[in-house]
């Protein structure tokens, strides 16, 4: 028994220490098991409420979710530009019509009219299994919280947060700030609660995550790709080496996988949700995998 508790240990301290400051740090994971948007399989997408529920998961190690910035200067974790008809519903639990989808900007409403819309209550076909329950879009100050809290109550390991900026340079001013803001409200937020150790900031936006690695050189990068380029090429195209680069799954071939492993970047693939797609992958050897389906992700072998 004392062995036991000893192995224990010694895993928890290998994993989780102390920086010079006195924050937490923590190792990347060998593989990083991701819950896609909190795992919206399971539960309503990038809620406190799916994440909650993921951490219960053995195996994952890595909760992925997307940020955008409301008219009010808040960092909140949603993903459309605008409140989806597919899965939200008005405050008095109406449908929002097709005709009103762009109806309801996050960029264009304040916090606390935003947090009264409708999310998880309404049937989403595209996740027939999905677990319908009452919640919200929640700033992304109070889901750091809701998981730290929980992580330390129940005795968890550390997860990572792997954190989309939703940018783009057609949507400046429009549905999202200026990228030197986006990523000045979101960093504010990582470094006041004390994280930044366990974040990963990924884009398709390049200049987002250009900036994190002139101005936050401490913080993993991630740059998030579909197209047809080759590895060299998205590289080139970011114009630095980021942590990790993470294409599409259809994407990821034995030659990319083996040309970012000479590199030093790891390749982390999305969204692969059918256990025999995610087979694959795990054999062409990539470093973690983001699925919406984080109970079948740790099934695959």
């Amino acid at each position: 028994m004392k062995l036991i508790k000893s192995a224990i240990l010694l895993t928890a301290a290998s994993f989780l220490a102390l920086n010079s400051n006195g924050q937490k740090t923590a190792s990347f994971p060998a593989f990083s098991a991701e819950a896609h948007r909190g795992g919206r399989g399971l539960m309503p997408e990038n809620t406190i409420k799916a994440m909650i529920n993921t951490l219960k998961i053995k195996g994952i190690t890595t909760l992925e979710m997307d940020t955008h910035i409301t008219k009010d200067g808040q960092v909140v974790v949603t993903h459309d530009d605008y409140l989806s008809p597919a899965f939200m519903l008005t405050p008095d639990g109406k449908d929002i019509p097709e005709a009103d989808a762009k109806k309801y900007p996050v960029f264009g409403m304040n916090y606390a009219e935003l947090k009264q819309f409708d999310l998880g209550t309404k049937y989403y076909d595209l996740f027939p299994t999905q677990q319908k329950v009452k919640t919200y879009i929640p700033l992304l100050s109070n889901l750091i919280d809701s998981v730290q809290y929980d992580i330390n109550k129940n005795k968890r390991q550390q997860f990572f947060y792997n954190i989309e900026t939703k940018c783009s340079p057609q949507g400046d001013g429009q549905t999202n700030p200026t990228p030197e803001v986006f990523v000045k409200l979101l960093m504010d937020v990582i470094e006041k609660k004390k994280i930044s150790s366990f974040v990963v900031i990924q884009s398709f936006d390049k200049r987002t995550i250009q900036i994190i690695h002139e101005k936050y050189p401490h913080i993993k990068t991630s740059f998030l790709v579909a197209n047809k380029k080759s590895y060299e090429e998205n590289i080139a195209d970011l114009g630095y080496k980021p942590f990790i680069l993470s294409p599409i799954w259809q994407m990821v071939t034995t030659d990319m996988v083996t040309k970012a492993h000479a590199n030093g970047v790891k390749i982390i693939p999305w969204t692969a949700n059918k256990l025999e797609d995610i087979q694959k992958l795990k054999a062409l050897n990539v470093d973690g995998i983001i699925s919406d389906y984080p109970d079948i992700l740790v099934q695959a072998k």
